[in-house]
Order: structure tokens, then C-alpha cells, then sequence
């Protein structure tokens, strides 16, 4: 059997913008390309802007195979926005799944949002797979998911400082709702809440 190479996770550098790129399109894309074009197109307006917060990668013998980003969001609570973190995308490159790195990406964006001091992280996505990576349901803590096509049980968070007053609705900058990269919508929607047992 043969040996796997070893796997770094490291932070973003700007040599590894075209990597990441390829990454996320064909991650995202595997199934419908349309799909993986429009998460690296958001991708890349997104590290264009001034939202993004950190970026870890996964190298393989030099070569980006993973990548987890970690972006700017409010919680819009009574008292004020309270600004937060959030989580997306994660990605790893299909010749490399199954070994583990998308865990390790998970645990680093964990890692570098807590350094962050921001009060939590947040994301959207299966409640299954991130709920084994220290994610609990949002609503826990009062937290509403940015749209109603986000399943309650996908809308997710890691609370590093919440308190009781940081209440509400999550938003998310302008950039997501452009790219149309909140929630899910229909038939996507409808196969998650059945699979869920929200239909």
C-alpha cells in the first residue's frame, strides 16, 4: 500500500489565488459546474472586497488541494450589530476527499476565527457533517439564519463569546446576496427539508 503524501495546512498566501480558484470550481462544480463558477466568482469578489477576514489552504507537494475561508457578518441583536465571523466556502479538490482534510480545514478556520475576537462563527451546511466538528444549531443561542431558505438545522455556529443580548437575525454583506449565495432555492430547497424531515 502505498504511502499518502502529507497534507499542510497553512494560511493563504497571495501566490495561492489561482489554486484556490481551482479548487473551489471543482469542488463546488463536481456535480453542476454553473454551480462551482458561481461559488469561485463569489469567491474572488469576496477577497476583492473588505470582507474577507482569513483564508487556510491544504498543500499537497506544493500544490493546493483545500481551502476554507472566513469572512466578515453581523448578528443584528437589539442593542447594536455585533460584528461576527462566518465560514465560507470549504472546499477540497475531489482527487483528495475522503482523507481528512476538510476536518483539518474546519479545525484551522475554527482556530483562526477564535483569534479573531469576534464573538462566532457561523455557517451554512450539513448538520451531520459540521456538528461533528464542534458546530451546534444557531437557534440554540437565539440566532436566526440570514434568510428562511436556510434550514434551521443547517444554520450553524461555533460561540466563542456570545452573550445573552447577542440575539437576532444574522446578515450578511452585500456581496452574498448578489451572487445569490444565501440559503438554497427550489428544488434544492425542498430535497434538503425533506431529507431533513422538514417538509
Amino acid at each position: 500500500m502505498s504511502q499518502q503524501p502529507d497534507v499542510e495546512i497553512r494560511s493563504a498566501s497571495a501566490a495561492d489565488t489561482a489554486g484556490i480558484d481551482a479548487v473551489i470550481r471543482a469542488a463546488f462544480g463536481a456535480a453542476d459546474p454553473a454551480h462551482g463558477d458561481q461559488v469561485g466568482d463569489l469567491w474572488s469578489d469576496v477577497r476583492a472586497g473588505e470582507h474577507l477576514l482569513a483564508e487556510r489552504v491544504a498543500v499537497v507537494e506544493g500544490e493546493v488541494v483545500g481551502h476554507v475561508g472566513i469572512s466578515h457578518c453581523w448578528i443584528d441583536a437589539r442593542r447594536e450589530l455585533v460584528a461576527a465571523c462566518m465560514l465560507s466556502p470549504l472546499s477540497t479538490s475531489p482527487a483528495h476527499q475522503e482523507r481528512g482534510i476538510g476536518t483539518a480545514l474546519v479545525a484551522a478556520a475554527i482556530h483562526a476565527a477564535r483569534g479573531l475576537g469576534r464573538p462566532a462563527l457561523f455557517l451554512e451546511g450539513s448538520p451531520s457533517f459540521y456538528s461533528a466538528r464542534c458546530f451546534e444549531p444557531a437557534a440554540t443561542y437565539g440566532i436566526e439564519a440570514p434568510t428562511t431558505r436556510v434550514p434551521p438545522p443547517a444554520f450553524q455556529v461555533v460561540p466563542f463569546a456570545l452573550e445573552e443580548w447577542m440575539t437576532g437575525r444574522v446578515v450578511y454583506p452585500e456581496v452574498w446576496w448578489r451572487h445569490d449565495s444565501t440559503g438554497l432555492r427550489d428544488p434544492d430547497l425542498a430535497d434538503v427539508e425533506a431529507a431533513l424531515g422538514l417538509a
